[in-house]
């Protein structure tokens, strides 16, 4: 074996080049900083001595993911690391990803679980896992949610834009009115109730329902993010015990540990170092 060419290669460790794993901790940790950041601030969260992550940054640099500004000699993200980022988001297949977990719910929670996605008439059910359980429900593939008094209409309504849930808003709330249907927590007759609604949603981080809107149903539903902080799934447990629909419930804790997973809005995180 040729000694000269063994010292050159970096040193592999059973799962990767550990150069390159220290040259991309810093690079994450440009990324989680709001804005530019200097070598030595960018030095100290990576842990590292400020000469071997400036070798680093020129490294990026050099390959366009980084630039410096110039005046302030201040480092940022540059336009490669913007493409790098949206041909990530591009291949994001948020649903799929959100339903490869159904499975694991429902063994861990023993309530039935299902993925709703918006369709044309509204949020609609696209994936459907059943539980051991006897419950009885007309839930199913294809089944279309209302808005407001169901836990995934009720996500969809909160975290969706205005506008694409403004019309089926409007002939629900008008349907309600006219059979004069109010639910134990909104009047439809008050619309000032529909924004109190979709605050409250907003602030907990999830929708919930019990058996008084749907007898014998109690659900949560959690929505997975866009980048935007849209919603682009609604993943929902669903049984018959009203304990599920409670704050510290554990079938909530993890349903929303694995949506927040999913999820992609947000600033990335510090890379633990």
């Amino acid at each position: 074996m040729d000694e000269k060419a063994t010292a050159e290669e970096p040193e592999v460790s059973r799962t990767g080049i550990q150069a390159l794993d220290s040259a991309l901790v810093v690079l994450r940790i440009l990324a989680a900083i709001e804005g530019p950041a200097s070598l030595k601030e960018i030095a100290q969260r990576a842990k590292m001595p400020a000469s071997k992550v400036h070798r680093y940054l020129a490294s990026f640099a050099k390959a366009g993911l980084v630039r410096q500004v110039q005046r302030a000699g201040l480092y940022d993200l540059a336009k490669g690391a913007t493409e790098l980022g949206l041909a990530a988001m591009a291949r994001m297949d948020l649903v799929n990803e959100a339903a490869d977990h159904l499975e694991r719910l429902v063994a861990e929670t023993g309530a039935a679980g299902l993925v709703a996605i918006w369709g044309p008439h509204g949020p609609t059910v696209v994936r459907w896992q059943r539980t051991g359980s006897f419950v009885i429900t007309s839930l199913g593939l294809g089944t279309t949610l209302p808005l407001l008094n169901s836990a995934s209409g009720r996500v969809f309504l909160a975290y969706s834009p205005p506008i694409l849930v403004r019309d089926l808003l409007r002939a629900e709330i008008d349907r309600a009115k006219a059979l004069r249907l109010s639910w134990p927590d909104l009047n439809p007759n008050r619309e000032n109730e529909i924004g109190l609604l979709v605050q409250t949603v907003r602030n907990m981080g999830y929708a919930s329902v019990d058996g008084r809107f749907i007898p014998g149903l109690n659900a949560i539903s959690v929505p997975v993010l866009n980048w935007q902080g849209e919603v682009e799934a609604a993943v929902t447990l669903t049984a018959g015990d009203h304990s599920i629909s409670e704050p510290g419930s554990p079938a909530l804790a993890l349903l929303r540990k694995v949506c927040d997973a999913v999820s992609v809005t947000g600033r990335p995180q510090l890379p633990k170092v």
